[in-house]
């Protein structure tokens, strides 16, 4: 799978996990690809944590409003009847626990459900952001990400950058397949038909959990 592959494979199978009715928050980057693959006769709220609920699909190209971009800069729009609020009312949306689910992506994730996101020690970054909000607010965390980062292993025993927040993981959508955080460790419930377990496995250095159900991954 090239690069655009592999954004759709994860995308599509993210927007599986929405509920008819859910409020959800999509972090920047890959995330806001999913609203493009609900499946018919799902509505969902869209909230960004920088002030808005009810964001619409992303503007086309000279339809750009400077006065609606979401939390990452980007241009969106605003669904008929969208809220608008201060930055202080979204957050406490977020910390009230009014968010169904949060798609966030990752730079670690380890067994225990840690997940690190927002630093590389020595590189510049703007700062955390709402994401330690979202991960303690929302009551549902996937993470969507590529399984690997050029090769290196991204979902390990332990993370080893700073964290972003603690045992906060419900589950982890990749290319090669659909994981869930548990006391026991990281189980693997689906599998991309692409790949094998043992393949799945070379990749994690986490030691992975095979469910007894394991089963294609649904595309």
């Amino acid at each position: 799978m090239d690069k655009n592959q592999v954004r759709e494979v994860i995308a599509r199978r993210a927007a599986l996990e929405i509920q008819d009715g859910d409020v959800v928050n999509l972090g920047i980057g890959l995330p806001t690809l999913i609203p493009d693959f609900l499946p018919e006769g799902v509505s969902v709220t869209l909230q960004s944590e920088n002030g808005l609920v009810g964001m619409g699909p992303t503007p086309a190209a000279g339809n750009e409003d400077p006065n609606y971009v979401n939390a990452g800069g980007g241009f969106i729009t605003a669904n008929p009847g969208a809220y608008t609020c201060s930055s202080a009312d979204s957050f406490g949306i977020i910390r009230g626990g009014h968010v169904n689910v949060t798609f966030l992506g990752a730079l670690e994730v380890d067994e225990k459900g840690n997940l690190a996101n927002w630093i590389i020690p020595g590189k510049k970054v703007p700062g955390m952001g709402g994401a330690m909000d979202l991960l303690v607010g929302a009551n549902k965390v996937i993470l969507t990400m590529e399984h690997t980062a050029k090769g290196a292993h991204k979902i390990l025993k332990e993370c080893r950058l700073p964290l972003t927040a603690a045992g906060q993981v419900n589950k982890i959508i990749t290319e090669m397949g659909v994981m869930e955080i548990t006391p026991e460790g990281i189980l693997l419930t689906e599998i991309h038909p692409e790949f094998t377990v043992e393949e799945v496995q070379a990749a994690t250095e986490a030691q992975l959990i095979i469910s007894e159900n394991l089963k294609p991954m649904q595309l």
